[in-house]
């Protein structure tokens, strides 16, 4: 059976038709009240973005949510995870600071903000989900304990995973650091020693100290590494690369993950995608590229898996700007986030997220 979907387009005539109007509106229309109960404690799950980027979900948007939440009964709180890698979310106070810095602090977002696996990502409980790839999945304490849940998602491109909506929101969002590298473990990076300049950046950025520098060129200690990439993203020559045949296995584990992190909130979940700035590559590097498309929309939907078909078939159906990143498939119909990373399909995701129960492909497009 198709799920629901419905989306609000950026053309506005009227106060009604804003973007910020059009969150509530998109809140309602999707039913989002009966996901929660009086006195819920409700977690909005975010990205606050690493410190640099400026694409994120704007906090008055998140605003927008919080009160929504707040008139039907709900405690709301704003929370993401830290990260596995260096930057200036790796611990609970620079994430909190950096959350802060980027707006979402009590006086814009209206609510408290809480990094939900603890200080030092020590905070997880272990969910049996019994897939293929994870058999238990370590799902951020205060989220596994929250008793509903509104998930906010910035859709845009992502290197490993194609994309990035509300599956890896979910998934790798609601990981504690140990189950991210769960994830990660499926591809780890090794250097091509012919593009190799010996800078030293992916040496500076490895929160393992993985990468060394040996003979004027850089090498990586498979053992010490997490696979968390962020060489990946540092190097300026393009000498660090992945075992692309493994990133089904990363995109399923994903997936599976993100199972976790549902289980148990049956009918207690929402999903918004903001289909706005869709940058090449994820909200987790401390910059933003230009969009690759023109700005779409705004989506709500209460099935993960739906929200991310519809958000992608939309982007696809986008004249793909020349300006920017992508190098091809600009056309009306095309694929636009293999055409920036043609060795990854995204799509996968939404295949396996079906497969394994975590909602359906099929949906049927609502405009409001």
């Amino acid at each position: 059976m198709a799920s629901d979907v419905y989306f609000a387009p950026l053309r506005a005539t009227n106060p009604g038709q804003g973007k910020a109007s059009q969150v509530r509106n998109l809140f309602e229309a999707a039913g989002f009240g009966d996901l929660i109960r009086e006195g819920d404690l409700t977690a909005v799950k975010l990205h606050f973005g690493e410190r640099g980027c400026d694409t994120y979900v704007s906090p008055v948007f998140v605003r927008q949510v919080v009160d929504k939440v707040k008139e039907w009964g709900g405690r709301p709180f704003l929370t993401d995870t830290i990260t596995l890698y260096g930057g200036s979310r790796r611990d609970a106070v620079g994430h909190l600071l950096t959350a802060i810095d980027h707006g979402f602090d009590y006086s814009v977002a209206g609510a408290p903000l809480i990094i939900a696996d603890g200080l030092r990502g020590e905070n997880s409980v272990e969910v049996d989900i019994g897939k293929k790839h994870i058999k238990r999945a370590k799902i951020a304490g205060d989220v596994a304990a929250a008793d509903s849940m509104i998930v906010v998602s910035h859709f845009k491109g992502h290197s490993m995973a194609g994309f990035g909506g509300a599956i890896k929101n979910l998934g790798m969002g609601c990981a504690s650091p140990s189950g991210k590298a769960d994830q990660h473990c499926a591809s780890k990076p090794t250097v091509v020693e012919d593009k190799c300049n010996g800078c030293g950046r992916c040496v500076r950025v490895c929160p393992k100290s993985a990468a060394v520098l040996e003979g004027g060129k850089a090498s990586i200690d498979p053992q010490r590494c997490v696979g968390c990439g962020a060489c990946l993203g540092a190097c300026p020559e393009e000498a660090i690369d992945l075992d692309w045949d493994e990133m089904p296995a990363f995109i399923e584990r994903i997936a599976e993950y993100a199972f976790g992190a549902v289980l148990g909130k049956a009918g207690r979940i929402g999903f918004i995608n903001f289909v706005i700035n869709v940058t090449p590559e994820c909200d987790c590097l401390p910059w933003s590229d230009a969009s690759i498309v023109p700005d779409v929309g705004i989506l709500a939907s209460k099935d993960p898996v739906a929200i991310d078909a519809a958000s992608l078939d939309l982007v696809n159906a986008q004249q793909g700007l020349v300006t920017s990143a992508l190098p091809s498939r600009h056309g009306k119909g095309e694929d636009k986030f293999r055409g920036l990373w043609p060795k990854v399909d995204g799509s996968h995701q939404i295949s396996y997220g079906e497969a394994i129960g975590l909602g359906t492909s099929e949906y049927r497009l609502i405009e409001i």
